[in-house]
């Protein structure tokens, strides 16, 4: 029997890189709500929505070469000249991800911009379908760049750090 020599540890060994594995693995909800506080009352007046969208990604180990990424999308629908709730929905949409070969910033920027760029659509589709079963004109939400929210988001870190040491000082 033939011994297997393409496991990080034998290319560690050979000094190579380990060879990079990325798959995914499932996508699953791991969270979904829909509520219309104020229906039926809702459904009587022209319908002028104000969208507020938040969006947020998380991320876990779950074994040796396995994460599971999070992206939860809260869309709460206001009436623009009331302000009533017209309806909340919200949808954690969850991706198993197999990666290995892959470490540091690298492996970060992977797991909160490039795996949640996969999700996100899938979680886009669970949001207009719970609208649409809510009884509402659809709710189609832009695409996301996950990238620049990732760019963004380490700029303000970077930041923030910046002025903690300079308040040290």
């Amino acid at each position: 029997m033939a011994e297997d020599n393409n496991t990080p540890q034998a290319a560690a060994a050979e000094g190579e890189k380990p060879q990079l594995k990325f798959s995914l693995q499932r996508i699953y909800v791991k969270d979904i709500s829909f509520e219309a506080p104020n229906s039926p009352s809702v459904f009587k007046q022209a319908f002028k929505p104000k969208v507020n969208l938040d969006l947020n990604t998380t991320s876990q180990k779950v074994a040796d070469d396995q994460y599971e990424v999070v992206v939860k999308v809260t869309a709460q629908v206001n009436d623009s000249e009331t302000g009533t709730t017209s309806f909340l929905a919200e949808v954690e949409q969850a991706g198993l991800f197999r990666i290995s070969g892959i470490e540091g910033a690298q492996l970060e920027q992977t797991l909160g911009a490039f795996c949640p760029n996969l999700l996100f659509p899938y979680a886009r589709e669970c949001i207009d379908n719970l609208v649409n079963r809510g009884g509402f004109p659809p709710l189609m939400l832009a695409p996301v760049n996950f990238e620049a929210m990732y760019a963004q988001r380490k700029q303000r870190e970077a930041q923030e750090a910046q002025q903690a040491a300079e308040n040290t000082h």
